[in-house]
This record gives C-alpha cells, sequence and structure tokens, in this order.
C-alpha cells in the first residue's frame, strides 16, 4: 500500500552517495527497472530483530501479553533509579573525595554522569545493538523533558518562590545551545562521521574547563553587567555577585575598591527594592555597614559580623549533606551569631533602634525555622535514613515495619536480593573502601537494566505500531529522566533555585555531548574505524530544532519573569512539554511533510 512513498534515489542527486550507502545498510532491495532505477524498499526495519526473540508470538503480545512488557520496563526504570541513587552515585562521590575534585568539576563530569547513565546505556545500545534511533530519540527527548518538565514541576511543587540568578542559567544554557546546534549539523548530514563525533566529545572537555575556571569568569560578567547597569553605585552588583555564586563574604571586602568612589549614603531599603531576592534585611544592613560611610570600627565589626554569617552558612550548607551533624553544629553557630561580637550589637542598636530585635529575629526565625525544618527534615531524614538503611537499598533479610514499606520490600525483594550480594553498599563505613568495586558492578547493573528497558520498550512500540523514535522521545525520555526530576524537585524545594535549573539543564549538555557523542566516536573510532553511523529518522531534526526553541522560550520566560521561579512559570512550561510532544509525534507520523518510513511488519 505504501508503493507511492518507493522514491528514485536518481531524483536527488546530492543525497545519491549517502543514500546508496543508506540503502545498502537498511533493507533495501537493490532491483533495477526499466531505465536502470534503484528502488528503496519502503518501509524501516524495526529494532526487534536485533535482541533476542520473544517468549511471546506478536499475537499473544496484541493479545494482552504487552501488559507484562510495560510492567517489565517500567520494573526496569524503577531499578535503574535504586541502582543509581543508592549504589552509583554514592560511589561517584566516594571517587570525586579522593580525587580532590572541585564542586563544579564534580557536578559537570561526575555527577551529571550519575544522573544521566540510564541515558547514555540506552544510547550505547541505540548505536550497537538496535542500529536505531531508540538512543537518539531518547536523548533529545530526555532533554526537553529536562528542561521544560523539570523546570515545570519545579516551579510548580517547590511550595516558594524561588530566586534565579542569570549567570548561571546563561552560562549553561549558552553552552547548550552550542551543544544542540552541533547535534542539528550532524542531523542534517544524516551519516556522523568519527569527526563528528570527536567534535562532540571535545566540547564537552570544553565545558569542563568552563566549569573549573566558572568564579574568575562570572567575576567578568558581573563586571560588564554592572558596567551596563551601575545600579547602586556597584555596591548592590557586588553583593549580587556574592550571592549568585556563593562566594564567601570576604569577596565584598576584597571589592572595596568600588566603595572608593563618591556616593550619596545607600539606604538598606533601596538596596532591598533593588535586589529583591537576594539579601535578607539583616544582611543589607551589614554589607552597607561595611562601606566607607562608616567609622572603622563599625565597619570591623561589621565585617566580622559578616564572616561569622558567612561561616553559618558554609557549614550549614556542608552539613546538609550529613543529616546527623546538623543540627549539633548549629545550635552552637546560632548561638555565636546571635551572641555576635559586643561591639556590632551595639553598633547595630545605635544605626537602627529596631535592626538589633531584627536581626535577632531574623536570625532567631531564620536559624529556628531552619532548625524546626532541620529538625523536621532530620526527622525524615531519620526516617528516610532509617528506610535508607530498610528501603533505600532494602536489605533482603530485614523485615521493614508500616504497611506501605511491607508492599515496597515484597516488590523491590528480587531487585534488593540480587544488589545485596552483587554490589557492596560503600555508604556503609565498613564497606566504604570497596568504593571502587560499588562503581563498577553498579555501572554494569545500569548497562543491564538499560538493555531490559529498551528491548521491552522497542516490543512494546512494535506490537503497538509505534515508531521506536517515538517510544525514546516519549516514554523512554519520561522513564530515564525521573530520577532527574526528583533531585531537581528536592534541591528546588530547599530554595536552591539555581542548582535545580543547572542540574536539568547540565545533565543536557552530558546528554548530548557525551549521551551522543562517545558511543558515537567508540563506534567509528575504536569498532570500526572510519565508519560511519547512520540516522534514519528525519523526523528527528525538527524535533532538535524544537530542543533549540524550548532552550530560548526557557531562558525567556525566566526573564520576563524577573528571575523568579514559580507556579506561573511551572504552568507555562509543563504546557509547552505537552505542545513539543504532540508536534513530534505527528513529525513521526509524517502529519506534516514526509519524514519516515513506516516500520516493515511481519505478515
Amino acid at each position: 500500500g505504501y508503493d507511492a512513498l518507493s522514491y528514485s534515489v536518481e531524483n536527488s542527486d546530492k543525497w545519491s552517495g549517502r543514500q546508496l550507502l543508506q540503502a545498502r545498510e537498511q533493507n533495501v532491495t537493490d532491483v533495477p527497472e526499466a531505465g536502470g532505477q534503484l528502488y528503496v524498499r519502503n518501509c524501516t526495519e524495526p529494532a526487534l530483530h536485533e535482541f533476542p526473540n520473544d517468549i511471546f508470538t506478536n499475537e499473544d503480545r496484541r493479545h494482552g501479553a504487552v501488559v507484562l512488557h510495560v510492567l517489565c520496563a517500567v520494573y526496569m526504570f524503577y531499578a535503574l533509579a535504586i541502582v543509581c541513587d543508592d549504589f552509583f552515585v554514592p560511589s561517584l562521590e566516594k571517587i570525586c573525595e579522593r580525587l580532590h575534585l572541585s564542586e563544579d568539576v564534580a557536578g559537570a563530569t561526575f555527577m551529571a554522569a550519575g544522573s544521566s547513565a540510564p541515558e547514555l546505556f540506552t544510547s550505547v545500545i541505540g548505536v550497537f545493538i538496535t542500529k536505531g534511533d531508540v538512543g537518539v530519540g531518547t536523548i533529545v527527548g530526555s532533554a526537553v523533558f529536562n528542561i521544560l518538565c523539570i523546570i515545570g514541576v519545579c516551579g510548580l511543587f517547590a511550595g516558594q518562590v524561588v530566586a534565579l540568578s542569570s549567570w548561571s542559567l546563561l552560562r549553561d544554557s549558552i553552552y547548550y545551545t552550542l551543544s544542540v546546534v552541533a547535534l542539528i549539523v550532524c542531523f542534517c548530514v544524516a551519516l556522523v562521521s568519527r569527526w563528528e563525533s570527536l567534535v562532540l566529545v571535545l566540547m564537552y572537555v570544553i565545558y569542563i574547563f568552563i566549569m573549573k575556571y566558572n568564579s574568575t569568569i562570572h567575576q567578568c560578567f558581573e563586571r560588564k553587567t554592572k558596567n551596563s547597569a551601575n545600579m547602586v553605585n556597584g555596591l548592590a552588583s557586588n553583593t549580587e555577585m556574592d550571592d549568585n555564586s556563593n562566594c564567601d563574604a570576604t569577596v565584598v571586602l576584597l571589592k572595596k575598591g568600588n566603595f572608593h568612589r563618591k556616593a550619596s549614603v545607600i539606604m538598606v531599603d533601596e538596596l532591598l527594592s533593588a535586589y529583591p531576592h537576594q539579601l535578607s534585611f539583616s544582611e543589607a544592613g551589614l554589607r552597607i555597614m561595611i562601606t566607607s560611610h562608616f567609622p572603622p570600627k563599625t565597619r570591623l565589626s561589621m565585617a566580622s559580623r559578616m564572616l561569622i554569617n558567612e561561616r553559618q552558612r558554609l557549614i550549614n550548607s556542608r552539613t546538609y549533606t550529613n543529616g546527623e551533624s546538623e543540627v549539633a553544629i548549629k545550635i552552637p553557630i546560632k548561638h555565636v551569631v546571635e551572641n555576635g561580637t559586643g561591639p556590632s550589637n551595639s553598633a547595630e542598636r545605635g544605626v537602627n533602634g529596631t535592626r538589633r530585635d531584627e536581626d535577632v529575629a531574623e536570625a532567631g526565625n531564620e536559624n529556628e525555622n531552619e532548625d524546626n525544618e532541620n529538625n523536621e527534615n532530620d526527622e525524615e531524614e531519620e526516617e528516610d535514613d532509617d528506610d535508607d538503611d530498610h528501603e533505600g537499598p532494602y536489605t533482603p533479610f530485614d523485615l521493614p515495619t508500616g504497611k506501605i514499606e511491607m508492599l515496597k520490600w515484597v516488590f523491590t525483594w528480587p531487585l534488593s536480593f540480587v544488589l545485596y550480594f552483587t554490589v557492596p553498599n560503600c555508604n556503609k563505613p565498613h564497606l566504604e573502601k570497596w568504593f571502587m568495586v560499588t562503581f563498577v558492578s553498579s555501572t554494569l547493573w545500569i548497562a543491564a537494566f538499560s538493555y531490559m528497558m529498551v528491548w521491552m520498550v522497542t516490543i512494546i512500540g512494535y506490537t503497538l505500531g509505534i515508531p521506536d523514535v517515538i517510544m525514546g522521545i516519549t516514554f523512554l525520555a519520561a522513564g530515564t529522566s525521573v530520577p532527574d526530576c526528583m533531585a531537581s524537585l528536592i534541591v528546588a524545594r530547599q530554595g536552591m533555585g539555581d542548582m535545580a535549573v543547572s542540574n536539568s539543564i547540565g545533565s543536557n549538555v552530558f546528554d548530548i555531548l557525551i549521551g551522543l557523542g562517545l558511543p558515537w566516536a567508540l563506534q567509528t573510532l575504536a569498532v570500526n574505524y572510519g565508519s560511519y553511523i547512520r540516522l534514519n529518522s528525519r523526523g528527528l531534526i525538527y524535533s532538535v530544532g524544537l530542543l533549540l526553541a524550548s532552550v530560548f522560550v526557557t531562558v525567556f520566560g525566566v526573564h520576563m519573569n524577573k528571575w523568579k521561579l514559580d507556579k506561573k512559570l511551572g504552568c507555562v512550561c509543563l504546557s509547552l512539554y505537552g505542545i513539543f510532544l504532540c508536534f513530534s509525534i505527528m513529525t513521526e507520523f509524517n502529519v506534516f511533510t514526509f519524514v519516515n518510513l513506516p516500520m516493515c511488519r511481519d505478515h
């Protein structure tokens, strides 16, 4: 019925060489017809035949056995999430500690690898086993999911308005845009050579260097923006830089040069109205009081006060990861800050009668809120830790308490039984030195689960007559990005919007440059030197174009929303994700223009 779709290679001279190469690799019949034209077979070979034979026939699956495959695929998503969160990421953290990597570089390399491992292995399977577009589809789909869906979910469920800094969003999105442009170039030529794959991998190496020198580049960026918008005589932009890059309060002191130019005295409320979401009242007060308008004694006491606050903030952020030590450390620091240093208290009282109260209230409330939150968090974390001892990786021999926990335990029992004996849990002190074994064994498990997942999804797609690319863009993309989504949401709930957004965009850069570049480079350089990788779906170029559009729309939306992440922005992002899915699916099904041959069916 698709004879009309048969096309003559002669008709398009510029593609003829590539098309002939495609013709040999694709399931193509070289039958010279009258007039010496080559006719390409008019359907795409399904990836199903690259996997072992299924125990059910296609007829069985159509009559309901496909439900078992869906359940198996969902279980694989869950298994991947457990292996990534409980074994793979902790082992990566230990490796980063041993290699003494800075947080930026660790985040850009090992952490991104941790959250994007399923996509990477899906892509490896797509290149080496199915030789189809399932890996590319998954990465393109999960990239859009990461940007629109994760930012949407964070906006809706963060429970607060989260301030974003322009620098980290612009840095990640600009580099990400470059990655997508490189990917579009690959799709335009439809064949990927060793040079194209090497360029992608090299771009990632450059990204790591950018992360390494992030703070230096950031300061240059701040200087440029400060010159263009000299808001509050350089003070505000310093404080903004200080806040955004989370650098020490000493940076403000070191930048004293900026305060020496003639300036009218800045009021706290002016500073707060100029930068509403970046400073608390007391912080704005402290920052203003170290300017040259105040006597040296005041400035010194304010500076020491700021350093104490800064130290407290650093300790809070550091202990955030070590659940138990949080309360122990927080309480003494809180008293130090509340008691402060003698001069600063009197200085504050002198400047503003309510300042001290405000400050104590602020510091007290902030800390008590934090303490309450942390007590709650600690209780939750202790519960989580208890859960983690049972639940994290559930141990197959310890029965948890509670009905829901019991159900979970039964549900994950086969998984926890296998992992208990094959992957050492390097979170436990006595197994800590086995972190490399954890890393290797969890990587192997991720590879195995990814293989199972892609196999199941390929069978489901074939049974329902859905092309591999669409299964990749929708089902696989959402499944592999769920751990990322959870991580970003947890971080956004704690008010760290930058980290949430960086995590979602940063893991996209990894997906595109390493997730696609690395398997392509291995195939074209190591496995079969000088070979080409063929991309079947010409509809993917439209999806990648949409990917580019999604970045611009997101950055524009955040900018229009005054760099705030709230429910309004969340709703917009989620509805855009829905539009993207509809558009991609319609493109792949040749609704707008002819892009894909239909899938070959077994008769």
